[in-house]
């Protein structure tokens, strides 16, 4: 028997973009475009249907979400998290633990995982360094909390997703207190289930707290920049004299970056090519010493004799040495330093980049940044304000240092609108993408934040992926393709029980969120579950639950989310950590899911 074009197709495509995604090859927003196009120009769904993604309630209201916190982070009302979790946080590895993962799990529940993760590394970098505790042992429980904390609302991205499915087949979508009842007891078993026993089974690594130490480092000893700075004075008669950096041979023709410059007992940090040598300069420089001896031929500089280099030597009052990790969805993943403009564009200069467990500290110009990969920075202090509002960089700089820019005296105005907006949708769950918009709008024309501010919180990514996805989900629903293989699951588990076919999609996500987008997960799996509960003539909305809340267990692996790749470089972690740890916790938190859910 022959099957139908549209089914054919919508087989396709679907197994087309779960190789995509799988292989990790092509980015997972680009993937869900991709999907629309294909959708749309083979006629599986009209142009309408094709591009109804974009203005479906599940998108409206992740944007908005982006906007919201963005004004509570623009007028600081976030950075009381950091200072609360140093209340929270006793003497203790235990006792940081439970404050970590109990904040993170707060802050997930009214903000997307990652800004939760974003707001809070910074803070838990510098109470693990001051309590004498491996970042290893803390940045999993952080990474998890947020994950687990979103599932007890609807904010979590692949929650969002399963509610926009079950609109877009004309059932009822979830409110944001929906998942309070499942996920909320799935999050307190997570959260003790690493408080008791999972914290015995962190991993002892080395990341960028050091190679023995556990206390502040010393990040020039960290990155052993030692071995390639070196210092060299500008004599009379150098050619070097009343030039700019931008047309001084230095890293061209002799392979080496300059650091710093020393003038009359001060540091200048070299943040822009424009700075001009004078005769007498120290300048500090990184590459090869030897090497650099042996081309310097013509009167360029005097080589000093060398010297031990801490991080006190490159730093001044007004001069900071800091460590950056770049957030999961930057856009300066993929590109070079030189590409990226990096030093032009934030005021600060390179000196090394901390990949995998290792300090690079050679080429840095023309090397690819990756997931993962955290930046040492050298430059002025007052940069550091700015740095706090890129939404490609997070500064793990010591609240100390930190002085970020925001406008305090409208925090209780943020934080009224935010308040007012999450109240309104728990009451008036129908109109939810309406009213979040609205809550988005009200922080513009209150000015917390500007119209480009707010437009450049938003991740379009996650944006795009998620309008890219609902359409898939319509597609299967409407060719029959869900409809196949739900039939396909229920013959098999059915007979068993309706709990056993709960159990298994539920199990059929989890297991694909581990090398797959979570999102990307809950858009294909739920118009199968959907299709399998009217089948079996249970709830779909309760199928629809397990899908959306096993979508987002991504533990076992650092691939199933972007938090966890976010904590990966600072914690060193290798791959096989998450499953050491996910595994056990995995199964507390699923065993939550299948005694909760029929209740």
């Amino acid at each position: 028997m022959s099957l139908p074009f549209d089914l054919v197709v919508t087989l396709l495509v679907t197994a087309a973009a779960a190789l995509l995604l799988l292989t990790d090859r092509v980015r997972a927003d680009l993937v869900a475009l991709m999907v629309v196009a294909a959708l749309g120009l083979t006629g599986v769904l009209s142009p309408r249907e094709a591009l109804s993604g974009f203005s479906s309630s599940a998108v409206v209201t992740l944007a908005a979400i982006f906007v919201l916190v963005a004004g509570l982070q623009r007028t600081g009302v976030t950075d009381q998290a950091g200072r609360l979790l140093g209340r929270l946080a006793s003497n203790g590895e235990r006792q940081l633990v439970a404050a970590v993962m109990t904040l993170g799990a707060a802050l997930s529940l009214v903000m997307n995982n990652i800004a939760a993760a974003a707001i809070l590394l910074p803070a838990v970098s510098g109470l693990a360094r001051r309590g004498e505790v491996r970042l290893s042992r803390v940045l999993m429980p952080l990474a998890f909390s947020t994950t687990l904390g979103g599932m007890a609302t609807l904010f979590a991205t692949t929650n969002i997703v399963v509610s926009g499915v079950l609109r877009g087949q004309n059932l009822r979508g979830f409110g944001i207190l929906d998942f309070a009842p499942v996920g909320g007891p799935m999050a307190i078993a997570g959260i003790l289930f690493m408080v008791l026993v999972g914290h015995r089974w962190l991993p002892e690594r080395t990341g960028m707290d050091g190679q023995r130490q556990v206390s502040r480092p010393d990040l020039v000893q960290v990155y052993r920049l030692g071995e390639r700075l070196f210092r060299a004075r500008v004599p009379a008669g150098s050619i070097l004299i009343g030039r700019p950096l931008a047309v001084a041979p230095l890293r061209d023709r002799f392979g080496v970056t300059v650091v710093a410059i020393e003038r009359n007992g001060h540091v200048i940090p070299v943040t822009t090519p424009d700075a001009v040598v004078e005769q007498g300069d120290v300048i500090v420089l990184e590459g090869d010493e030897q090497d650099f001896r042996r081309r310097d031929v013509e009167p360029y500089l005097e080589i000093l004799p060398p010297r031990p280099w801490r991080e006190e030597d490159l730093e001044t009052e007004d001069v900071v040495v800091v460590e950056a990790v770049l957030a999961p969805r930057s856009r300066l993943i993929g590109q070079t330093l030189r590409q990226a403009r990096f030093r032009e564009k934030y005021g600060m200069v390179v000196l090394g980049i901390w990949r995998q467990g290792r300090a690079i500290r050679t080429k840095l110009g023309d090397l690819p940044l990756q997931y993962g990969d955290a930046l040492l920075l050298q430059g002025p202090r007052a940069r550091l304000p700015l740095l706090d509002t890129e939404p490609d960089l997070i500064v793990l700089a010591d609240p100390s240092e930190r002085v970020p820019q925001v406008t305090p005296e409208k925090g209780g105005l943020a934080t009224g609108i935010m308040a007012l907006t999450l109240l309104t949708a728990a009451v008036i769950p129908d109109q939810l993408g309406v009213i979040m918009l609205t809550g988005a709008v009200a922080m513009v024309t209150a000015r917390v934040l500007a119209p480009d501010q707010a437009y450049a919180a938003i991740e379009w990514r996650s944006v795009f992926l998620v309008a890219g996805m609902l359409p898939l989900g319509l597609a299967m629903a409407e060719t029959g393709l869900a409809a196949a293989m739900a039939d396909r699951l229920t013959r098999w588990l059915l007979p068993v029980g309706p709990q056993a076919l709960v159990a298994g999609l539920g199990l059929a996500a989890m297991l694909l969120a581990q090398v797959v987008n979570g999102i990307a997960v809950a858009g294909i799996m739920a118009p199968v579950g959907i299709a399998a509960a009217q089948q079996a003539s249970l709830d779909p909305r309760t199928v629809a639950m397990a899908i959306a809340l096993c979508s987002s267990m991504a533990f076992i692996t650092p691939l199933g989310h972007a938090v966890n790749v976010l904590v990966m470089g600072p914690a060193g972690y290798r791959f096989g950590d998450f499953r050491r740890v996910g595994v056990p916790l995995t199964a507390v938190v699923f065993a939550v899911l299948m005694l909760v859910l029929p209740l």
